[in-house]
């Protein structure tokens, strides 16, 4: 997608109305009856009875039948869909399945089960599905998103169909072939998905269409509680509910709540919206020692970049009575999506459901949101939070597509022609089969594609051979609480059973032996080390199956010793984030101190800057990786309930990956943050020359803040591609940072960029860059942005240089649906958004901005992309 594009769709998402969100208020409707259930088994020639579905028969006369030559293990509570996966069809051309429908929306759900038959090969299934002018996959093989566990899957579309027909087409690829084991077509109510939402970051509710959109359901979660089946959800929408469990990232601080559901009162709220069973349960925020989430409850769900998504958020209060009771804020991907939200003063009684839904563009290439909540500061009485469900539907882009990216390649012997989908409405079914197995089990609807993703992400992180003398990694671990660990023994040199009392907890991480250690480095080889540190040398090791890692070993007379060896191994055992380096384990034996870290092939962010022959880093490298590295110092700051503070941000403390990722390291100095309403942390001066901020130095008062300065160092060091401090320049250019804002203030940044940037950079981006800098250094922290704000300022410095050079090439296709892995041309309108740094902008200024959007020739230099509140976070 083009960064162009991107900011076009994000200022269409800023123009919405007046008021803060909340879910469409519609009249209580106790049952919806659906105009059209079209249900059917493919490829069956008798009903299938599913719980109270029935899916019709779909025998052909003249097809071909056979048994598949593999079946399906009967799996406990899946075992009721066993009958319906038993058949399948198969096409070879292109071919439609024909509906008649009532023009409305309508679920969409598509039932794939990919098994072997005849010469039918499940590896070599390629192939494009659209709905009358939707796109709903490209290049699509199956066979990728099942598992030995989960062997079949469900798609779900939220579809508007304007005629009264629902062509489905299926367009095999060259030399493969199309299959679809059920199809289930149900009407849903108008009021399903409203087109009022509010943009993520912003205060007020917008209309974007979305009841002329399509969605694909990507998750669907009954928080706190049960598996909701399809015939226990309500009003005969016949949707899968799942737990949350699989998603928290701190799952064991939730606290569990429930009631009747016959307690839950539908006043506001149609019955349609969500079943009772899913307000009825919840989970709210309970007492925990892991250092992040003592008022914080925290869900990761995959998604698929590049496209906006409609995350609406279940609430229903069921444990207090009275306004001001539970008052508390919800994020979305580090955001404020709804500060100081009381359910009671939004519904004015207790157990009465409450729907909120947000727009939340993901065009920076993330496939994750985040969801937080956690206790407002302005709560008077119980500090805590709730969450009762939560849903998450992908919207289609400019092109009318929902395909997400592509997951393999082309079959072999193909070419990657793009097929023209047939447009008849007559069935046109080229070498239809109808495929008889035995013993099939199948998924509850939708809910296969959320455990394919869930397995996915674990199967990353579960290196095959893994040693059974892991320990946890818990996030829960306690600071103080010494006990054994394990040691070597004496044969093998491996970690295994025996004793050893640890100086830091036993529950936090991989203990190595030190034998292991001398193994993986070839006994501390010279010729590995990756570099010296104030802790001592960092070596290049090798475990196990041949994993590559980082093995710090602690210099005995270094002055940072013990402390330092305890503090990154608490902290980085308890935190996870993508811009983090990952701590593996440690060896604490015959006086050693050790550390073990993922290894980092393109090591320091510096040796990349200056000093070095690699290759220099283009302009929107460097931008990713200083978005990276943001990233991770804004999980830092806000993922914790106090946060935690660096304190010695420098270019060779943020690490790249084979891919150029960025990755904050060495916590060895951090601090856990101020506690409730204190402004600092007092304590004795530590980090780096070049990068200390001067009011920390000054009153030895550590901030957040005191983080962002050093990072303003970081991106003017990015950008000149020169140390912080150079004792061998002339005095007025020794500090980098006082030498390179002079410039800055003068409008003369462009003349001290690094020579290997010059004439590469979108002047645009760089105002926006230098603009950013200049707020990061200011000399009093309260003049300094947050790290948050300092990230968007970045993405849309990238922005700006991505729209730039995408200009320069040919105008956008203005086709239909295409097979294209690159789905996303944005519909163009000009780019309005609230100047980041500007303290005096109103709500009316605002406003104005917005009006003003007829206006193309405004300066997209003169305004910043940060799209919340500043005061909200």
């Amino acid at each position: 997608m083009g960064y162009d594009r991107c900011i076009q769709i994000l200022s269409v998402l800023l123009l919405c109305g007046a008021s803060w969100a909340q879910g469409p208020v519609a009249a209580p409707a106790p049952s919806f009856t659906p105009a059209d259930a079209i249900r059917i088994a493919c490829g069956s020639a008798s009903d299938v009875k599913i719980g109270t579905r029935v899916f019709a028969a779909d025998n052909v006369p003249g097809t071909i039948k056979g048994i598949a030559g593999t079946t399906l293990q009967n799996n406990g509570a899946l075992s009721a869909y066993a009958p319906l996966l038993t058949s399948a069809r198969f096409f070879t051309a292109g071919s439609n399945y024909t509906f008649t429908v009532s023009p409305g929306r309508h679920w969409v759900r598509l039932f794939f089960y990919p098994f072997a038959f005849s010469s039918f090969q499940p590896s070599n299934s390629f192939f494009d599905l659209t709905a009358n002018e939707f796109g709903l996959l490209s290049n699509f093989s199956a066979v990728t998103f099942v598992t030995a566990d989960s062997p079949y899957f469900v798609r779900e579309y939220i579809l508007n169909i304007t005629s009264k027909e629902l062509v489905l087409t299926f367009i095999p690829r060259p030399s493969s072939y199309a299959f679809i084991n059920a199809i289930e077509i149900v009407s849903a109510p108008d009021g399903m998905v409203q087109d009022g939402a509010t943009i993520l970051g912003g205060s007020s509710v917008g209309n974007f269409g979305l009841s002329r959109s399509a969605l694909e359901t990507m998750h669907r979660i009954n928080v706190g509680g049960v598996t909701v089946t399809p015939d226990a959800d309500s009003a005969n929408m016949s949707r899968t509910w799942i737990p949350d469990s699989p998603y928290l990232i701190f799952g064991a601080t939730g606290k569990t709540e429930y009631t009747q559901t016959q307690d839950i009162t539908y006043t506001n709220v149609p019955q349609y919206i969500a079943p009772a069973a899913v307000y009825a349960s919840a989970l709210t925020l309970s007492g925990s020692d892991v250092v992040n989430v003592n008022y914080q409850l925290n869900w990761n769900f995959t998604v698929d970049p590049a496209f906006a998504y409609l995350v609406r958020f279940h609430l229903c209060e069921i444990v207090y009575q009275r306004l001001n009771e539970r008052v508390f804020n919800i994020y979305i991907n580090n955001q404020v999506a709804f500060p100081d939200l009381d359910i009671i003063a939004k519904t004015t009684t207790p157990l009465t459901p409450l729907y909120m839904d947000f727009m939340v563009p993901m065009f920076n290439n993330y496939p994750e949101i985040n969801v937080m909540i956690e206790s407002s500061k302005t709560a008077q009485n119980y500090k805590n939070a709730i969450l009762n469900g939560l849903e998450i539907f992908k919207v289609n882009n400019s092109r009318s597509s929902l395909a997400g990216p592509n997951r393999v390649v082309v079959p072999d012997n193909s070419t990657d022609g793009t097929q023209t989908t047939n447009s008849s409405s007559s069935s046109n079914l080229g070498a239809i089969i109808g495929a008889s197995i035995g013993g099939v089990a199948a998924v509850l609807v939708a809910a296969a594609l959320v455990i394919f993703c869930c397995y996915k992400k674990k199967t990353k992180s579960d290196k095959p051979g893994a040693p059974s003398h892991w320990l946890p990694l818990p996030l829960h671990g306690s600071s103080t609480d010494h006990s054994k660990v394990s040691t070597s023994s004496a044969k093998s040199g491996k970690s295994g059973a025996g004793s050893y009392v640890s100086s830091v907890p036993s529950n936090l991480g991989r203990y190595f032996s030190f034998a292991e250690l001398q193994e993986a480095t070839n006994n501390f080889d010279e010729s590995l080390v990756l570099g010296v540190g104030g802790f001592g040398k960092v070596y290049k090791g090798e475990i196990d199956d041949g994993s590559k890692v980082a093995v710090k070993r602690g210099n005995p007379r270094s002055e940072q010793g013990l402390n330092e060896f305890q503090t990154e191994i608490e902290l980085l055992s308890k935190l996870r984030h993508r811009h983090l380096v990952s701590l593996i384990g440690y060896c604490e034996e015959h006086g050693e101190m050790i550390l073990v870290y993922d290894y980092m092939a393109n090591g320091p962010l510096r040796g990349h800057l200056y000093g070095t022959d690699e290759a220099p880093l283009s302009w929107k490298q460097r931008l990713e990786i200083c978005i990276g590295a943001a990233r991770g110092l804004h999980y830092l700051h806000t993922g914790a309930a106090q946060g935690i503070i660096h304190r010695d941000v420098k270019t060779t403390n943020i690490l790249l990956d084979e891919n150029f990722v960025a990755k904050v390291a060495d916590f060895g100095l951090s601090k856990i943050g101020p506690a409730n309403e204190v402004t600092h942390v007092s304590t004795a001066v530590k980090g780096s020359f070049g990068y200390l901020d001067p009011e920390y130095f000054r009153r030895q008062q550590l901030t957040e803040k005191s983080d962002v300065y050093s990072f303003g160092v970081v991106l003017m060091e990015v950008l000149c591609a020169r140390p912080a401090i150079n004792p061998a320049l002339p005095r007025e250019q020794v500090n980098m940072a006082e030498w390179a804002i002079k410039y800055q203030k003068a409008g003369m940044l462009d003349q001290i960029v690094d020579e290997k940037l010059r004439g590469s950079i979108n002047p645009d981006s760089l105002k926006t860059f230098g603009d950013t800098v200049e707020k990061c250094l200011q000399e009093q922290g309260i003049d300094r942005p947050s790290m948050g704000d300092v990230l968007w300022n970045l993405e849309y410095a990238l922005q700006l240089h991505e729209a730039s050079a995408e200009s320069a090439m040919s105008s956008p296709d203005q086709g239909n649906f295409s097979t294209d892995s690159d789905n996303s041309h944005m519909i163009s309108v000009p780019l309005v958004v609230p100047n980041l740094f500007d303290d005096s902008m109103t709500a009316d200024t605002e406003r104005r901005m917005l009006e003003e959007t007829s206006s193309e020739d405004q300066s997209a230099s003169a305004i910043f992309s940060q799209l919340v509140n500043p005061q909200g976070r």
